[in-house]
């Protein structure tokens, strides 16, 4: 099985900590987009076995034509994400994505304290998420997962513990929490070297990270990857193929795809990916340690872990001191380690 990945670079806005390729919607010509998406997937397609899973991220999918998404959300019998940004949510909307196929929405709340969403450029409020929230599901959608970050400009613990437990308290199935990451060339980390903004302190992010982790488990969340939670049953099963090396194909600019030996890339390039989206995809080279990095990186992201047989004699008595158990013949970082995992990684990477 595999999945099926759809970039959509368009957003009415750029997020002041966002890193992922996008351009203005006012220069987005959907026609001539979505022509390009399908030569593309038309060339590749052999490229992976019978699609299970289909997801929609961006830029801002919410922001474009549901029908525009359907022919590629109708391609697997799986999960089957778009992602949305609140302020795009509407009756219409939502049932117009269902009837396109769509079991699954991803929707970026990021914080429920107004000041902190104005902060990163947040276009929505935190009773504008609510109101979205709600109208996703009274219009009939059962799974939804939803996004926050921690760390942010101005937060404190007490008001990160308000955003979270009140978005907990909405009932969501799965929830991804991710500590801000200041990014090259966004605006956020301009402001962050001008001295307009202060960085969360360690020990503030280790604070906010333990009562995440405690919060989620008392509401019945697995903590199953360094950043997301799922009661039992809906843990994402479209990202998690990015982590046990399922292959997937992804398509539009800056896209990544991985057939289940060889990573491509296409370029976060519109004007070139337009121009010849059947060629855009670029091969990254990898040489034997590379492929095992990737595996033992995507794996120790998870609370399944990895498999003790990947370690050479010498690697494995060093790898059983570094992390922990993971039930028969698997080793894996510590939920209490998780923020430490990078420094963990650099003692076992070939």
């Amino acid at each position: 099985m595999a999945g099926l990945y759809v970039h959509i670079p368009y957003c009415r806005s750029k997020c002041a900590y966002c890193d992922f390729y996008s351009g203005p919607l006012r220069a987005f010509d959907e026609a001539e987009y979505f022509a390009a998406v399908d030569r593309e997937l038309a060339a590749r397609r052999h490229e992976v076995r019978t699609l299970q899973t289909v997801y929609i991220g961006g830029g801002t999918p919410s922001s474009v034509s549901p029908e525009r998404l359907a022919p590629y959300l109708k391609l697997a019998p799986g999960e089957r994400t778009v992602e949305v940004n609140p302020d795009d949510v509407t009756p219409d909307l939502a049932r117009r994505l269902l009837r396109a196929g769509a079991n699954r929405v991803s929707m970026g709340v990021q914080s429920l304290n107004d000041e902190e969403l104005q902060a990163i450029g947040r276009r929505h409020s935190a009773a504008g998420a609510r109101r979205a929230y709600d109208t996703l599901r009274a219009e009939g959608f059962t799974n939804i997962s939803l996004d926050l970050i921690y760390g942010l400009p101005g937060q404190s613990l007490e008001s990160w513990r308000r955003s979270l437990g009140e978005l907990l308290d909405w009932g969501p199935e799965h929830l991804s929490a991710y500590i801000l990451s200041y990014e090259p060339g966004t605006l956020l980390t301009a402001r962050l070297k001008s001295g307009k903004i202060t960085e969360a302190t360690d020990e503030l992010i280790e604070q906010m990270y333990a009562h995440l982790c405690q919060t989620t488990r008392q509401a019945g969340f697995n903590h199953y990857e360094i950043s997301n939670f799922a009661l039992p049953g809906k843990e994402a099963q479209h990202n998690s193929a990015y982590w046990d090396m399922t292959p997937y194909l992804g398509l539009g600019p800056g896209a990544h795809s991985f057939d289940g030996k060889v990573r491509r890339e296409n370029p976060a390039n519109l004007k070139a990916y337009l121009a010849n989206p059947e060629g855009a995809a670029q091969i990254e080279e990898e040489t034997d340690n590379n492929k095992f990095n990737d595996r033992l990186i995507t794996a120790l992201r998870t609370a399944r872990g990895i498999e003790e047989s990947v370690f050479t004699p010498d690697e494995l008595q060093p790898a059983r001191q570094l992390l922990e158990p993971a039930g028969t013949g698997r080793l894996r970082i510590a939920e209490s380690r998780w923020l430490l995992a990078n420094s963990i990684l650099v003692e076992l990477i070939r």
